[in-house]
């Protein structure tokens, strides 16, 4: 593997790319501009602009940003393309090749049994679209959100499903981060972060259990190269040890980037789904060392004498076992907790892609707790969330149930009555369609094929729904295996040519607005256009709803203002400029967002794997350095060293226990599906563990979800190797 992330490499890759999509200028001045970055929910951008975070740091920008903006950046797909590419020519190219393929920039539809799309007018397509859902019980559709739309976009599509008769409204982190929300949410009554960005910078430690940001959130090792600087210390948590989190060159810091800066202090290796029993044995040497804040847990925490009896009957060597983890590394995990005076909680989808993610994060927000590190300046728990708007889109109402206060101020901002049936998660929406009970799918944004378990039963049950509707900027796999019985594409703008400001939400709860800037292709439209002229075609001009009044983001952000708690400032943000944090959000006292304003905790079960088979490991799948969720953008991860993606990775023990050559072409079997000539690779992972790349890799996971948080078990397969 490489010996460090980042680097002069990273330069050159941001100059080649820049110098493919027109220059380094255009490159440049598109980056530049006052527009939120597209990629992950670190945030930048915005009013302070292009490559600033909110504490006003230049340059800050990453591989992915580059990626994000040179995708959009790219030619148009030549609409006659459509009509001589067959669906049989579209099955055979990777993700990659669908979204080099161009910007889409024409409404294309591909009706019952034809074999590839055509071109269709964007009259056309709010004509039928429109008549499909009208002729359709609003109980027999659901709509999907991407974590890229803005809040405009996501309120307008909400509250347009709901006023048409459905709460079958869900969005993409029910299969990535959920688990935090629903973890976070039980112990302090809010499913957000509890840090800024200022706290990370005061921090003396971080723990960073199940995450890997050196590929996905890049510009946070900036955060970590400052923590180093002064002092602090990083636990790194991780089953694959990834060579960015164990050094990485920050290019935009001439020393990092010459020298190199060291990350971790201390990485350890735990079984796949071993974190509970990993965190529950630090808990208990916490207790055992007299480490914990007991004056502060009975003041602000609630179930603390449960939870304390629990870990005191849980056996040491059996958790150690159950984690493989020995006692001198959990030891010294403790070392480092214990001497921190303000520690920051990180985690990514390492801990909630498990059955039991929930249960995780609420053992993390224990572990913090028990030290009083929520609730004080530079300390608390922070859920790296992805996709850049992710979390504003669950603050602006894309879930399948709206907060009382949120609800009962729709009904009485519009003059409404919404449904109060349930609304199903996503992957209810899913198990509807197969049984025949979904007759349209509205996808605004992202790869809903891509991002289910078992392909296969993802591509059964999108095949069953009559319509399914995707908006998106360019191709991806989901047109073409997540095909409905009638499929259309509608071409969507960008963030940065949106023709009016839009507004985004970070990870640390932060509201930036983005410009308004220039189309780069005739043809498509603003999301919020598409939206408003559908409900006006479906719901007509007559109704409580003036939608043409809300094809202006302005007005729409006057509604978000009235309607969703905390983002009242909206109402003024056009005139005054001023991008906000959430208030109630972060929190620098212990005073929580709980009925009694306490943390609420109980005794969580240790979870029993089981005893894998002599072909048999655990298997997650994995990102690459060259990709962002379900886009790949290049087939070669530099920081595992792997120039493709049909690979398993494995410990060399597992390889030479399974008799196994390196680069022997095997089978992988899970309960669900297999996956045939995988070339047999070596990586630095726990012994019994394995790893293979995201999404293509979904063929072998199951559908069983975490039954909290609805979230798919993505790094734990048991698979067989043959």
């Amino acid at each position: 593997m490489t010996s460090a992330g980042g680097g002069w490499h990273a330069i050159g890759y941001t100059l080649a790319k820049a110098r493919e999509s027109g220059g380094f200028l255009r490159m440049y001045s598109a980056m530049r501009a006052k527009v939120a970055c597209k990629t992950c929910a670190l945030g930048m951008g915005g009013q302070r602009g292009g490559m600033v975070n909110e504490l006003g740091h230049f340059p800050e920008f990453c591989k992915k940003s580059i990626q994000a903006m040179a995708s959009d950046l790219q030619p148009a797909i030549p609409l006659e393309r459509f009509t001589g590419v067959s669906f049989e020519h579209l099955e055979g190219l990777s993700p990659r090749q669908l979204e080099t393929m161009g910007r889409l920039t024409a409404p294309l539809v591909a009706e019952p049994g034809a074999d590839r799309y055509r071109v269709a007018t964007w009259d056309e397509a709010t004509e039928r679209l429109g008549a499909t859902l009208q002729a359709t019980v609003p109980d027999q559709s659901f709509f999907y959100f991407s974590g890229r739309s803005s809040n405009e976009a996501g309120f307008l599509l909400q509250l347009f499903a709901r006023i048409y008769g459905t709460n079958h409204v869900n969005n993409c982190s029910f299969y990535c981060h959920q688990a935090s929300g629903v973890g976070l949410t039980s112990v302090f009554g809010s499913s957000t972060g509890s840090v800024t960005l200022d706290d990370l910078e005061r921090s003396d430690l971080v723990i960073l259990i199940g995450g890997n940001p050196s590929s996905n959130h890049p510009r946070f090792l900036r955060t970590l190269m400052a923590l180093k600087r002064r002092g602090g210390r990083v636990v790194v948590i991780n089953p694959l040890r990834e060579p960015g989190l164990v050094r990485f060159k920050v290019p935009s810091d001439p020393r990092s980037l010459v020298f190199g800066t060291a990350i971790a202090d201390l990485y350890v290796q735990p079984h796949l789904g071993g974190d509970i029993a990993l965190l529950s044995a630090v808990a208990k040497r916490l207790i055992a060392r007299g480490a914990i804040d007991r004056a502060y847990l009975t003041k602000n925490v609630v179930g603390w004498d449960a939870v304390e009896a629990q870990l005191a009957s849980l056996d040491e060597a059996a958790l150690s076992t159950a984690c493989g983890v020995d006692a001198a590394t959990i030891e010294a995990i403790v070392d480092a907790y214990a001497a921190a005076k303000a520690a920051v909680f990180c985690w990514a989808m390492g801990v909630t892609h498990h059955l039991h993610g929930t249960d995780t994060v609420r053992l993390i927000a224990t572990l913090a707790l028990m030290r009083g590190m929520v609730g004080r300046d530079g300390a608390g728990l922070l859920p790296l969330r992805g996709h850049s708007n992710i979390q504003g889109l669950g603050t602006v109402g894309v879930t399948p149930q709206l907060k009382a206060a949120v609800f009962a101020n729709l009904e009485k901002r519009f003059g409404v009555r919404l449904p109060t049936t349930a609304g199903m998660d996503t992957m209810a929406c899913m198990e509807r369609a197969t049984a025949g009970g979904v007759r349209v799918a509205w996808c605004l944004g992202g790869n809903l094929y891509g991002s289910n378990p078992d392909a296969a039963y993802a591509k059964r049950s999108l095949s069953a729904i009559d319509q399914v509707v995707y908006l998106n900027t360019t191709l991806n796999t989901g047109h073409v295996h997540g095909r409905g019985k009638e499929t259309w594409i509608l071409p969507v703008l960008p963030r940065d040519e949106e023709p009016e400001p839009t507004t985004q939400e970070s990870m640390f709860s932060y509201i930036r607005l983005s410009d308004a800037g220039t189309p780069r292709h005739v043809g498509p439209r603003s999301e919020v256009r598409v939206i408003a002229a559908l409900a006006q075609r479906v719901l007509g001009e007559g109704g409580p709803v003036d939608w043409r009044a809300l094809e202006h983001h302005a007005d729409i952000r006057a509604a978000i203002a009235a309607v969703i708690p905390g983002l009242e400032q909206l109402a003024e943000i056009d005139r005054t400029k001023k991008e906000f944090h959430i208030p109630g959000r972060a929190h620098h006292d212990p005073e929580f967002s709980t009925g009694d304003h306490h943390a609420h905790i109980g005794p969580i079960t240790v979870p029993d794997h089981g005893v894998l088979g002599e072909r048999q490991l655990r298997l997650m799948t994995i990102r690459s350095e060259g990709q962002f969720n379900t886009v790949v953008y290049e087939e070669h991860d530099r920081y595992r060293d792997q120039e493709r993606r049909d690979v398993i990775l494995l410990n060399r023990a597992d390889r030479e226990r399974l008799g196994m050559a390196l680069n022997q072409r095997v089978t992988i079997r899970s309960s669900v599906g297999e996956m045939a000539n995988i070339l047999v690779r070596e990586a630095d992972i726990r012994q019994g563990n394995a790893a293979m790349y995201y999404p293509e890799a979904n063929v072998l996971v199951p559908r069983e979800v975490d039954p909290e948080s609805r979230t798919p078990a993505f790094k734990h397969v048991v698979v067989t190797i043959g």
